[in-house]
């Protein structure tokens, strides 16, 4: 058979050699162009004096606000299931403004973090209650899985941690372009994590921390892959990620959940609770379900205390508008590479400093 100019080997149209190239250089050239918008706001927000650099996160976030209306009305699904069906309108749009001036004070804190003096970290962390649970289930030397919500700040709570000398491993999923993605990890490092690329080997690596005595970190409100149990949240049945509740039964590991919420003023406060039991009661699947289910309870207790500080804008319930694509999204408004907002901040753990309230 002849083969006519402009078809490929079997006869198929072949595109043009310029549109071939171009559709191939274009998404390098976006990728080239999201890390260095990242980086220039990163450093921007550092450079700037504090009250300056708040001030542009919240018009940014006003700016946010008017327009995502997808995201309003997803955070609007997500309030009602929290504060009730019966929140009115005028209600709604005060919580949902304080929602997103909470994710904008999230990105700039985030920004300036790694570049913070170590005895502000620690000075503006305020301890409420439950660090003695923390404290001793390390001195047990079984491990710690720390469960967390997308409230607040936890990457805070994690620098805080570095600074007591218990660093957190935690997991990021891949983000594009690779350079983005290696600067998302050397800020996480900078103050204090170890980050784990999810892929074939992460869980090994986690385990082996675990197994060590290490203390690891999972935001735990939002299944990314789809995979996750079925669990009763607010009310309503959605499933949430098995990996606490999986390390914990197979290693021995203390399992807790805690927050760090964003406040008073430029403070930050930490609440931990007790140890969610573990013991093995049934099957392995059956033990997985009733500990992520209790971690499920005790998530609700952490987000309803402060609703306007849950930074989750996309769906996370079966009867979410776009809860299919659910797993190819994010928690945060501009997509996240670990299941968090990728604010150019950080996590981890050390042990006695903060104050107390």
């Amino acid at each position: 058979m002849l083969q006519r100019e402009g078809q490929d080997p079997i006869g198929r149209e072949r595109a043009p050699r310029g549109a071939a190239r171009a559709s191939a250089i274009a998404p390098s050239v976006r990728g080239r162009a999201t890390y260095l918008v990242y980086r220039g706001l990163g450093e921007a927000l550092r450079r700037l004096p504090e009250p300056i650099a708040f001030g542009a996160g919240a018009v940014v976030s006003t700016m946010l606000m008017a327009a995502r209306a997808d995201e309003r009305a997803m955070y609007a699904r997500h309030l009602r299931r929290v504060l009730g069906a019966e929140l009115g309108e005028g209600e709604l749009r005060r919580w949902t403004r304080r929602a997103f001036m909470s994710y904008g004070r999230y990105w700039v804190e985030g920004a300036r973090l790694p570049a913070l003096a170590a005895e502000v970290v620690e000075a503006r962390m305020l301890i409420e209650r439950g660090i003695e649970h923390l404290v001793a289930a390390k001195r047990a030397g079984n491990g710690v899985v720390l469960a967390l919500p997308h409230v607040g700040s936890w990457e805070w709570g994690g620098a805080w941690l570095a600074l007591q000398g218990s660093p957190m491993t935690v997991i990021a999923e891949p983000v594009e372009p690779p350079e983005l993605a290696r600067w998302f990890t050397a800020g996480r490092s900078a103050i204090g994590l170890e980050v784990v690329m999810l892929g074939p080997g992460s869980g090994k690596v986690l385990l082996e921390r675990l197994r060590a005595g290490g203390l690891v970190g999972l935001v735990s409100d939002r299944d990314l892959t789809g995979n996750g149990v079925e669990v009763d949240l607010f009310g309503e049945r959605t499933t949430l990620p098995a990996g606490p509740a999986t390390l914990a039964l197979r290693t021995g590991a203390a399992l807790l959940t805690a927050a760090v919420y964003s406040g008073p003023g430029r403070d930050h406060t930490a609440v931990v609770n007790a140890p969610i039991p573990t013991l093995r009661q049934a099957s392995f699947r059956d033990d997985v379900r009733r500990v992520t289910q209790e971690v499920a309870r005790q998530l609700e207790g952490l987000i309803s205390r402060a609703p306007e500080q849950w930074h989750l804008f996309q769906p996370n319930w079966p009867d979410d508008p776009g809860a299919r694509e659910r797993v190819r999204g994010s928690a945060s408004l501009a997509g996240s590479g670990s299941g968090d907002p990728p604010a150019p901040g950080v996590l981890a753990e050390r042990g006695s400093a903060g104050r107390s309230r």
